[in-house]
């Protein structure tokens, strides 16, 4: 079965190809059809998730699934949330992963509540008019560290730290971080729901 996946991000395809392996699904980037990115005008993951997945699927023809994601801030009220990506754009910054975390660890320097979860929500379709899309998502609590640590990951990895193991996302051996990430979360919950309703 082939899957579209709405994102061009390498690490994302990355990921969840490796997920995804064992339904012998093959997951193709929509940048490889010709597929245009979707608007995502929407304020919360499932909406941009849904409204990404159903483009990807208009325009390939194929099932598609999309993954929105971002960082969640406790002392922000949650954001950024869905505008994690352009992040660092809102203080004078290029777009960008290093970016963003520089603009998170100023923005943060004299908080104490360093509380925040990576969510990401995945959304799959058959069609774009599919009437029971699939929808799956993984949390990752845990703390921002006071600076980046680690070389593995992507996004906010390395001030992502997790209690649990005493390490930032980005210190964690790639098969550790996928089996716990938010990600890893929800592209198991996809997995396990595209095996039950689609195959």
């Amino acid at each position: 079965m082939k899957l579209v996946l709405a994102s061009n991000n390498a690490g994302k395809l990355a990921e969840l190809q490796d997920m995804f392996a064992p339904l012998g699904v093959q997951l193709i980037r929509q940048g490889d059809l010709g597929v245009p990115e979707a608007e995502e005008p929407h304020r919360t993951f499932v909406e941009n998730a849904l409204a990404k997945a159903r483009n990807a699927a208009q325009h390939s023809g194929l099932p598609a699934v999309a993954d929105d994601a971002g960082l969640c801030v406790d002392a922000f009220g949650g954001l950024p949330g869905v505008d994690t990506a352009f992040y660092a754009t809102q203080f004078g910054y290029p777009k960008g992963d290093d970016n963003n975390v520089k603009a998170l660890l100023e923005q943060m320097q004299t908080i104490q509540n360093r509380r925040a979860a990576l969510v990401s929500t995945l959304v799959a379709v058959r069609s774009p008019e599919d009437p029971e899309p699939l929808i799956a998502v993984g949390r990752a609590a845990g703390e921002i560290a006071r600076e980046p640590v680690g070389r593995n990951g992507f996004g906010f990895d390395p001030v992502m730290y997790i209690p649990a193991f005493g390490q930032t996302f980005a210190q964690l051996p790639p098969e550790v971080k996928n089996a716990n990430s938010h990600r890893g979360q929800a592209a198991r919950q996809m997995v396990q729901l595209i095996r039950e309703r689609w195959l």
